[in-house]
Order: structure tokens, then sequence, then C-alpha cells
């Protein structure tokens, strides 16, 4: 059974930091293109970064230079290191694992951002 489990979402301040943190278990998961996504209230999801299985990462246009995708293979899990972030970065933030088979995409819970003062 594939779990990802997603931590590290918290109330910050404009200009603060987070890392968010997504455990994967019953994958190969060295083997799997991973991923952030977020969902603000009243929008549809949206890719924040992803990161292959070489390392090569993609991020949003809204969050470059701001925010850094990693993984550690050893661990089976991805991070999301948050720098200076906005009141336009609250969403809940959603870990994502696409099969190199079928494309097919695991999801995480989700793990809520807010960002306000």
């Amino acid at each position: 059974q594939v779990q990802l489990v997603e931590s590290g979402g918290d109330l910050v301040q404009p200009g603060g930091s987070l890392r968010l943190s997504c455990a994967a278990s019953g994958i190969n998961f060295r083997i799997y293109a991973m991923g952030w996504y977020r969902q603000a209230p009243g929008k549809q999801r949206e890719l924040v970064a992803t990161i292959t299985i070489i390392g090569s990462t993609n991020y949003a246009d809204s969050v470059k230079g701001r925010f850094t995708i990693s993984r550690d293979n050893a661990k089976n899990t991805v991070y999301l290191q948050m720098n200076s972030l906005k009141p336009e970065d609250t969403a809940v933030y959603y870990c994502n694992a696409k099969s190199p088979t079928t494309q097919y995409d695991f999801w995480g819970q989700g793990t809520q951002v807010t960002v306000s003062s």
C-alpha cells in the first residue's frame, strides 16, 4: 500500500521559513519522480516544484528563488524548503509521487501552510 505522509505545515509570518517533509512508503522511492503541489481556497491545485530521479528540479515561477525541493533516497523522503514566505503562499501543500511505468499519481493527505501576520 502506497503512503505519502506530509508534515511541517504551520502558521508563519510573512518573510518566514518552513520546511515540509513527505515520507513515502510502499513504493521504490528512488525510481519515482516526486513533487509538491498546493491548493488555496477556491483555487485549483497547482504545481509548486518537482524533482526527477536524478535530481533535476523544476519550479513554478511564483516560487523560484524562494523554494527548494530536495530528496533523500536513503530516507524515502522529499523536502520543500520554503523561504521568504508570502501571504499568497497560503494553501494546503500536497506531496506527489508519479509512477515511472504507468504515470499514475499518488497523493498525500496534505499539510496546511498559512502565512499571516
